[in-house]
């Protein structure tokens, strides 16, 4: 049994690791000028950074090299007032501090970040209190492995792995906005339930449903399934997250006027397991069909809300028939890339009345399917999930599995980047497909879903594509497109390179499965390739890449708490908070370059 003294032991190293991260995070998006304004300063135990103030109480932050996105990084003793020596080890004390050297307009977004430190607190206990628990019922479900974790089904239980995993550049990512232990144990993914949904009956006419209702799922429920006969010819039954069917489903209606047509139905129907977005579940008993959910809550940011605008849906269909018809011109990929079909879809106008119905390639029910978002989570039984990849796939070297990866990730980015399109393809909507071949090797495959927010240069677009580039008509929000290559640059920077190669580098090498060197020479020796292959005279896509990511001195890196909770977007300047930018040092750039 935990001693009392233990659980405050725990309580505050759970407290430190956050703050460790908050601070290293407010450091790199240079929240109230800590980078900018502050004085580097050379002490005994290492370097300190020093933040004068106007009161002439100075903030002292002692630092580490970092490298990844940051020169520096926080350490302990976390942040301390040079007046007096006192340490601040708390989110309320540092934030408080950092808040009081903001402009009075940014002083709520403080407010607000300390509570969402609150809830990532409360669920980095809990996720605590619950490993063995976690552990244990995932073994009982898909046996002591996770490299033999198959089918969709497995890449559940995966997702309930990588959920309690930090993000790789969000400090705050595992708070649940408004949700107590009760809600996240019944809802969110780590915990693996099932749980069955609400429905709506919505007037058919107000139900926008392209290509008509025949399009729909087969498991998809009349209203007379549901306990409401009287309206099976009339109304059209809309799936609605349990967490959103009360006050906030009520408030959805009576904006869209359908408060008094609409109707909930009595009785729940459909079991289903939350993935790794929450928002979005799969069907218990038919795991390839999963079904995007707008909540009424947020993550990574108070402004990152869950909902889902209409526009979104169209935008998503939109961009998977444009990676087809690159498929359809690069056939190396036909067999490599595999896509989540997401062109069915319905809404009733409004963020919270709408679903999409993701539909995923058949035949994998042998093939592990592990998003990358797990790889660096811990397995049952205490290792990580890439050592067990590696063992039954590329014989017990994870290096060799992340080069694999590397090698066709990178080609199809840099493909797709030659073709003028970046996207926002990150840890979570990128999945591993893995097999073993009759003749004792591997195939590996990627899965790619969720392809709403790319950024496209409709100049290079049209220059390889012609008469089958997409135009300005087929997606619903104008930021997409664009007639140059910074918005897609940055793209692929900040998802690919940083999510997807270089938080791997840094992370294996963290737990020792590699030097770092060796690691970020491997990512640049495949970012290389791949970019060579597009030609690199001037002008050419290859040369642009090159430019913006092997040469340049700073790469951009993503400013998410700043544009997704602590500052406005009239204060942040962000048009869009998932690509708002500051800079960081380039780990890919050789050394004398």
């Amino acid at each position: 049994m935990t001693s009392l003294a233990e659980a405050a032991r725990d309580r505050g190293t759970a407290e430190r690791e956050l703050l460790l991260r908050v601070l290293s995070a407010l450091l790199r998006e240079d929240v109230v000028g800590l980078r900018s304004r502050s004085t580097l300063v050379r002490r005994t135990d290492g370097p300190w950074l020093r933040r004068a103030t106007e009161d002439a109480d100075a903030l002292l932050m002692p630092v580490t090299e970092d490298g990844f996105q940051s020169t520096h990084a926080a350490r302990l003793p976390l942040l301390v007032r040079e007046s007096d020596g006192s340490t601040l080890t708390t989110y309320d004390t540092v934030l408080a501090a950092l808040k009081a050297l903001a402009e009075p307009v940014d002083h709520p977004g403080f407010d607000a970040y300390a509570e969402e430190c609150r809830q990532t607190l409360a669920t980095m206990r809990l996720h605590e209190r619950t490993r063995e628990e976690t552990a244990a019922r995932l073994t009982g479900l898909y046996g002591d492995d996770p490299a033999r974790w198959t089918g969709y089904a497995g890449g559940l239980a995966h997702d309930a792995l990588a959920a309690r995993l930090d993000h790789p550049v969000y400090p705050t990512a595992r708070g649940r906005s408004g949700l107590d232990d009760g809600q996240v144990r019944a809802y969110a993914p780590e915990f693996h339930p099932r749980f069955a949904l609400r429905w709506v009956a919505v007037p058919r006419e107000a139900v926008t449903v392209p290509d008509g209702v025949g399009r729909l799922p087969a498991r998809w429920p009349s209203p007379a399934d549901l306990g409401l006969p009287g309206l099976a010819r009339t109304h059209l039954a809309l799936p609605v997250h349990p967490l959103t069917a009360g006050a906030p489903l009520e408030e959805a209606l009576r904006a869209s006027g359908l408060h008094e047509r609409a109707v909930l139905a009595p009785r729940p129907y459909l079991e289903v397991v939350p993935t790794l977005s929450m928002r979005t579940v799969a069907l218990a008993e038919e795991p390839s069909l999963h079904l995007k959910l707008p909540l009424a809550t947020a993550t990574l940011g108070l402004r990152n809300r869950r909902t889902i605008k209409p526009g979104t849906l169209v935008d998503g269909a939109a961009g998977q028939r444009l990676l087809e018809t690159v498929i359809a011109r690069e056939p190396r990929f036909r067999e490599t890339i595999l896509h989540a079909d997401e062109t069915v879809y319905a809404h009733a106008g409004h963020e919270l009345l709408a679903v999409l119905c993701r539909r995923y390639p058949a035949g994998l029910d042998d093939s592990v399917v592990v998003p990358m978002a797990a790889l660096l989570s811990e397995a049952p039984g205490g290792r990580l999930v890439i050592d067990h990849l590696a063992d039954r796939f590329h014989g017990g070297d994870p290096v060799a599995l992340l080069d694999a990866v590397l090698s066709l990730l990178l080609d199809w980015q840099t493909t797709l980047f030659g073709h003028g399109i970046a996207l926002e393809s990150h840890q979570q909507n990128i999945s591993l497909v893995l097999d073993r071949q009759t003749d004792g090797g591997s195939r590996l495959r990627l899965l790619l879903k969720d392809n709403d927010g790319p950024r496209i240069n409709t100049r290079r677009l049209t220059d390889a594509l012609g008469a089958d580039a997409t135009g300005p008509a087929a997606f619903d929000d104008p930021r997409v497109l664009g007639d140059d290559d910074r918005a897609v640059t940055d793209l692929f920077t900040t998802i690919t390179v940083h999510l997807c190669a270089g938080a791997y580098a840094f992370g294996l090498a963290r737990y020792g499965r590699a030097p770092l060197p060796t690691l970020l020479a491997l990512v640049r020796d495949r970012l290389t390739e791949a970019v060579e292959r597009l030609g690199t005279g001037p002008g050419e896509p290859g040369a642009v890449l090159r430019a913006h990511l092997l040469d340049a001195p700073e790469l951009p890196v993503k400013a998410m708490v700043t544009a997704g909770t602590l500052l406005s977007k009239e204060r942040s300047g962000a048009a869009d908070i998932n690509k708002h930018y500051t800079t960081g040092p380039n780990y890919l750039r050789e050394k004398g370059r």
